[in-house]
């Protein structure tokens, strides 16, 4: 396996941003989210959500009718009119092959805008087209589907798996599991372990996608001067999304808004460190 360190909820305390008394709604980090569909509209809710948790100054979130209204009863101060942002969150609820033209357009248009980006699920198949720094977060079956391996071989090594999957692409790969590794193509290997077993849950990885793509909306100018910033950013978002995880479970069974609502005491108590 591929050498990893390991990275710490001290670590993770350090890539938060706070708020400086003259900041405002634009320059605490807007974050553009293109997720969800009709047949999975929770996605969008579950990302929109944990990103306002985890801290932006704006979600603009674009998508079809279904998700749009859901995510707006959850979520009011969310934004649904296309304009700058400091980042993009795109295609955790979708399903490529079930892709339509005017989703198609909206991550098409994301991916070109060359702002960091974040690629999930329904937009891996896209990569290629991304034009800003870019993190992909796919579990084991994806990965494996991108890379052209089979699931147990990304299972049986996955630090290994996920360090030649960004040699391969040419981008930041968060491999998510009950051990998170993050590779670059820096060679900036990370590894985390903060979450219970019981995070296993239908979710869990759209909520992960939300505090990571809230991170990288505030750091946007950071990560164009440092290639390792955005390793730095994934396995913080990873331990952040494990400890609430951890404070919502209690020792047992929680769903991910539960998780999504330990997230700014998870921070508080990450910056009190």
């Amino acid at each position: 396996m591929s050498s990893f360190s390991e990275w710490t909820p001290e670590d993770a305390g350090r890539l938060i941003a706070v708020p400086k008394p003259d900041d405002d709604k634009y320059s605490r980090g807007v974050l553009g989210v293109v997720t969800g569909s009709t047949a999975y509209p929770g996605a969008a809710v579950l990302g929109v959500d944990a990103a306002l948790h985890t801290g932006v100054g704006m979600v603009r979130y674009l998508g079809d009718d279904r998700p749009t209204t859901l995510v707006l009863q959850r979520r009011p101060e969310a934004v649904t009119a296309d304009g700058r942002v400091q980042a993009w969150l795109l295609g955790s609820g979708m399903d490529a092959s079930l892709r339509e033209p005017a989703t198609a357009d909206r991550l098409r248009a994301a991916l070109g805008s060359g702002v960091p980006t974040v690629i999930d699920a329904g937009a891996l198949d896209l990569i290629g087209e991304a034009t800003g720094a870019t993190i992909i977060t796919p579990h084991f079956r994806e990965l494996a589907t991108i890379v052209g391996l089979s699931r147990d071989e990304v299972a049986d090594d996955p630090g290994s798996a996920a360090a030649d999957a960004a040699e391969k692409l040419g981008v930041t790969v968060l491999l998510k599991g009950h051990r998170t590794y993050v590779a670059a193509p820096d060679g900036t290997r990370l590894a985390a372990a903060s979450a219970p077993a019981w995070l296993a849950t239908a979710g869990a990885g759209d909520a992960l996608g939300g505090v990571l793509g809230a991170l990288v909306a505030t750091h946007s100018e950071a990560i164009a001067a440092d290639t390792s910033m955005l390793a730095r950013l994934a396995v913080s978002a990873s331990v952040i999304h494990g400890l609430a995880a951890s404070r919502a479970s209690g020792g047992g069974p929680f769903t991910v808004l539960d998780l999504v609502g330990a997230i700014p005491p998870v921070i508080a108590t990450l910056l009190g460190r």
